[in-house]
């Protein structure tokens, strides 16, 4: 193959993998809004909160059980197919969404949520070693990734924003069939990218699909143990804070569903900005400085906006029209957290991958299982919410504080004496 060849095949893997981000997103942020309408039909607010959060939960639970799997499956198929077989899953997945509805079942739609899981926790294997690999690991490597994140933030913002915008300004009387279009609209676009990479050849690393002769464990690595840490609670702290913000206004601080997702959203949105800026900066910005700055930041900002509470106002865009409205100023400090999230995944993973060579695709898989924070720590946070909704920011503040040691002290690779190629 001629460089010029090579060249386009790895601009065309890298913009395929670029789609697979924006559905990874969709997925996942699916199950907080469209579980909080299963919520509503438990009638003790406490509980309500929790059992809103527990779509999310099982969501979260297929990267418990898939993870060590799903690498195996990457590490023995390679790319392409691992990537099929997750976009079948995730329209099945949905699939089984709707036809809760139908049944009128919270089981059903529990099982739908878990396959959406098993598809989003697949993808997400494939789709961060490929883009560190093909930007040639270290800064570059993350850059892609946040490149990616980048997408993966725009499709995050515009998900909840559009459930909210269905169920209109209160949950009550609401049912999931309000949302179908949004179902629709994620089994309509899984089977385009399934045509699309179907038809894609895509670049698949030196290695893959063959058998490969491990004389370690990934785990030998102390950087991944403790990276691994670092994205569970991570993970958790990024789908806590909006879901949690999503309730606090809506249920306490004066808005309506509408308005308190689509503030939510902008948390999103802000992900994307920061990803974007991210994305610029990444070639030249190391991951471990990036993480110290914005986990600084997060602290800073989720500490005021628990001790400001919701006594100071301030004015903040509620609907697609952009119209400000006054809402409790700890709103705005929640929100602009999505800017110090933003590049924490990327940079999180590379820090623990980087060094591990032909260990890449077996860590992915454990990076991957340690995603299901995602679901342990919002629901560790409903639980507090439930009671006190801004003092529950206490539980992502602490998680933030675990990923600046390990971003300050335990990212560093320690175990460079062990055979990676």
């Amino acid at each position: 193959m001629s460089t010029k060849q090579s060249k386009s095949l790895t601009i065309i893997t890298i913009i395929a993998m670029m789609f697979l981000y924006a559905m990874i997103s969709f997925v996942t942020n699916l199950a907080a809004p469209v579980g909080k309408i299963w919520g509503e039909s438990f009638t003790d607010p406490a509980q309500a909160e929790r059992m809103g959060m527990l779509g999310n939960l099982f969501n979260f639970l297929a990267y418990l059980i898939m993870g060590i799997p799903a690498g195996n499956i990457l590490a023995k198929y390679g790319y392409k197919k691992t990537s099929l077989a997750a976009i079948v899953l995730g329209f099945i997945g949905i699939g089984v969404q709707w036809l809760s509805g139908v049944a009128d079942s919270f089981a059903v739609y529990l099982c739908g949520a878990l396959l959406g899981g098993f598809c989003v926790c697949m993808l997400n294997t494939v789709t961060n070693p490929m883009l560190n690999l093909l930007g040639g690991g270290g800064n570059k490597g993350n850059q892609l990734n946040l490149i990616g994140g980048t997408i993966n933030s725009l499709s995050a913002a515009l998900t909840p924003m559009l459930v909210g915008a269905l169920v209109g300004e209160s949950l009550v009387g609401k049912e999931i069939d309000d949302v179908n279009v949004v179902l629709y609209i994620a089994m309509a676009v899984f089977v385009l990218i399934f045509v699309i990479l179907w038809l894609t050849p895509i670049a698949e690393p030196a290695g893959a699909g063959q058998q490969i002769t491990y004389e370690r464990s990934p785990w030998a690595f102390r950087h991944l143990r403790l990276g691994v840490v670092a994205i569970f609670l991570y993970v958790g702290v990024e789908i806590g804070i909006p879901a949690t913000l999503i309730s606090y206004l809506s249920k306490g601080g004066g808005s309506g569903y509408d308005d308190a997702t689509f503030i939510a959203g902008l948390y999103w949105l802000l992900m994307l900005i920061g990803r974007s800026i991210g994305s610029v900066i990444g070639g030249k910005v190391s991951s471990r400085a990036m993480v110290i700055c914005v986990s600084v930041t997060a602290i800073m900002l989720m500490t005021a906006a628990m001790l400001l509470g919701g006594d100071v106002q301030v004015a903040m865009p509620t609907n697609w029209s952009f119209e400000v409205e006054q809402v409790p100023v700890a709103a705005l400090f929640i929100v602009l957290c999505g800017l110090c999230t933003s590049v924490m995944w990327g940079s999180i993973f590379n820090m623990a991958t980087e060094g591990l060579g032909k260990y890449t695709a077996k860590a992915s898989g454990i990076f991957m299982m340690m995603v299901f924070g995602g679901g342990v720590i919002p629901w560790i946070q409903s639980a507090v919410a439930g009671h006190h909704y801004l003092l529950s920011y206490i539980v992502p503040t602490l998680c933030v504080a675990y990923i600046l040691c390990y971003a300050l002290w335990g990212s560093k690779n320690v175990n460079t004496d062990i055979k990676v190629d």
